[in-house]
């Protein structure tokens, strides 16, 4: 079976094996050089696991970037008086992602050889794997993958005959945003509302069930083995200096070839948005672009000629977050966009914060306002005012989130705004 999306630029690790169907089973996987990491980590000890990790420069795929090696070694080192569980945050509902699901769709071993390994790193004897309740098949895969562990003795009692016991379980949310925040995350694990909680503490000193957790991704711990085989050093060799590896680009909106691809970190935007993937489709001319997920500033066309890497996009105004890439063509109503991406975290708000709330919801209304053409210069400044009082007065980012897409689009896309309030609006399509 042929994986649609390939492009011969690419430096495939993680999706090296993607349209491979025997590559989900275990015995597929090990003809691949599956769970030789695992035996290869457990032989060297837990603190020189970190450090392998640490010295790679593995930065959290999920979208805030934060060193993996690093946030393991928050976690305590006495594992005896205390359980430590490693949480894998499999729950995708960033508007743009979808790399986590085809990770866990077609390598499901690799990312269970990657949370044995982060797992005997960190102390922890159980292994959380949340997924997405939407993403039946990749969970089904997946869970039919950890029966295979368990049957080979790679996950359980005694794995690989170390001595070591690591638990591995599969938990299906009900498809809440929400609970892809980390402690959200945790609530829900633990059957309570979804909802954030206030930091500190933070979870590696008290996570899930009141003991030291780490959270990490999918794609991050899928990187893991790969790393302890062939070594940091090689990893480095990959990506930039503070943003090494390679990086899964989801692309999506009015390009040619849409889907995942793979590339060093620091590939340029505008290469993979036109020799890549092949172009704005139908021949019209680029708009903007969202290049981190439906959360991050929007950049106009005029800003693509950047290297994708966490600190090159930050230089341009925007956050490469989960690299999930989505483009706007010519025909494209950017208040429309806009106004759909702040009803979507309006209706995943968990409702716990008041600017979160009230602003999410206001927003939307003021924003239909504006594209029906029933609105006033007022209704911009208090758009804006929203915005300003909805960023950094929350408990988690949600609310940044929804403001971010709104300010940028404000100034770099006024001119639409301003030609609704005139009433004379261009013909324009959605996305």
């Amino acid at each position: 079976m042929a994986y649609p999306y390939r492009h011969d630029k690419e430096t495939r690790i993680l999706t090296a094996h993607f349209g491979e169907p025997d590559a989900r089973t275990l015995e597929g996987w090990k003809r691949r050089g599956g769970y030789d990491a695992l035996r290869k980590a457990l032989g060297m000890g837990p603190e020189k696991v970190v450090d392998e990790v640490k010295n790679s420069g593995l930065r959290g795929r999920g979208g805030a970037g934060f060193p993996t090696g690093l946030k393991w070694t928050f976690m305590p080192k006495d594992d005896r008086r205390q359980p430590h569980y490693l949480l894998i945050n499999a729950d995708e509902s960033e508007p743009g992602a979808f790399k986590d699901r085809e990770l866990c769709r077609w390598t499901p071993h690799q990312l269970i050889e990657g949370a044995l390994i982060g797992a005997f790193a960190i102390r922890a004897k159980h292994v959380y794997i949340y997924v997405r309740g939407e993403f039946f098949e990749p969970a089904q895969i997946v869970a039919r993958a950890i029966e295979e562990a368990y049957a080979a003795g790679y996950a359980g009692a005694d794995v690989m005959g170390s001595g070591v016991g690591i638990d591995v379980t599969l938990h299906l949310g009900a498809g809440a945003y929400i609970c892809g925040e980390e402690t959200g995350l945790m609530n829900s694990l633990e059957g309570r509302r979804g909802q954030p909680r206030i930091k500190p503490p933070f979870p590696a000193a008290v996570g899930a069930f009141g003991q030291p957790s780490t959270i990490n991704n999918v794609e991050t711990l899928c990187a893991v083995p790969h790393i302890i085989t062939r070594g940091a050093q090689w990893y480095r060799s990959m990506g930039t200096e503070k943003s090494p590896g390679t990086k899964m680009f989801n692309m999506s909106g009015h390009l040619v070839r849409r889907g995942n691809y793979e590339f060093p970190l620091g590939f340029n935007l505008k290469e993979l948005i036109y020799d890549v993937c092949g172009g704005i489709r139908d021949g019209r001319s680029l708009k903007a672009v969202i290049p981190g997920g439906s959360s991050v500033p929007i950049l106009s066309a005029a800003e693509i000629d950047i290297a994708l890497d966490y600190e090159s996009v930050a230089r341009a105004g925007s956050m490469l977050g989960t690299a999930s890439v989505i483009v706007m063509d010519d025909r494209t109503s950017i208040v429309k966009q806009v106004r759909r991406i702040v009803e979507f975290y309006a209706h995943e708000s968990c409702g716990q914060c008041t600017p979160c709330r009230e602003g999410t919801t206001w927003m939307g209304k003021i924003l239909r306002r504006i594209e029906a053409g029933d609105s006033t210069e007022a209704d911009i400044e208090t758009l804006t005012e929203l915005c300003r009082n909805m960023t950094g007065t929350t408990i988690c980012v949600l609310s940044d989130s929804a403001a971010a897409p709104v300010l940028s689009s404000l100034r770099k896309f006024r001119g639409e705004y301003d030609a609704l309030l005139r009433r004379d609006e261009p013909a324009l399509a959605s996305v």
